[in-house]
């Protein structure tokens, strides 16, 4: 029996069509915020294993500029760290040469934290915290991948481990550079 994997490096980046991240509850104000505007995220990534199949792992930085409670509002922005190891097969493996849908399926865990760019006064006289809080993430996505590039689309939700009421979901578009294999379709003679 052989087995011949491969190994990638580079990175993630996305897009979230909508984002909601729901804190811990403190029974003062609205708990939650969301976005359908200007969430962008960016971060490492690397692969190992083959054209069929192959795990790996991420990590990004997700901005939300325009995330807001509707209800209370409490201050703009939202920011997440989301830690994923994933099983990504046929085109999203990232190492097919050529173009084909495929799907990937991970988890993980992911900080969170509304009103990043400043939690008002009346608010905090009230009592409200808006400090980091972790969730256990389940991501799924379904796309397409041509030579070290993937897109795709995600749902990714979240639950806390200490606060059942407090979620995290993300819906949107991720895109995927694995440099080696980019690196040889701007230069083919390296891959000779």
């Amino acid at each position: 029996m052989q087995v011949n994997a491969q190994f990638g490096y580079g990175f993630t980046a996305s897009t979230d069509l909508y984002s909601r991240y729901v804190n811990p509850k403190d029974n003062i104000l609205s708990p939650s915020s969301g976005s359908a505007l200007l969430n962008l995220g960016a971060g490492p990534k690397i692969w190992i294993g083959g054209k069929k199949f192959s795990f790996s792992a991420e990590g990004q930085a997700v901005l939300g500029f325009l995330s807001l409670s509707s209800g209370d509002y409490k201050g703009l922005g939202s920011i997440s760290f989301p830690v994923l190891g994933k099983f990504n097969f046929k085109g999203l493996s990232g190492f097919n040469s050529e173009g084909q849908t495929g799907f990937s399926i991970g988890g993980g865990i992911q900080w969170s934290k509304t009103e990043f760019f400043g939690l008002q006064d009346d608010a905090k006289s009230k009592g409200v915290i808006r400090d980091y809080f972790p969730t256990y993430v389940v991501q799924l996505g379904w796309g397409f991948g041509v030579s070290g590039f993937g897109l795709q689309g995600i749902a990714r939700y979240g639950i806390n481990p200490d606060d059942s009421s407090s979620n995290t979901l993300n819906i949107g578009f991720q895109y995927d550079f694995n440099l080696p294999l980019l690196k040889r379709i701007d230069n083919p003679e390296s891959a000779l």
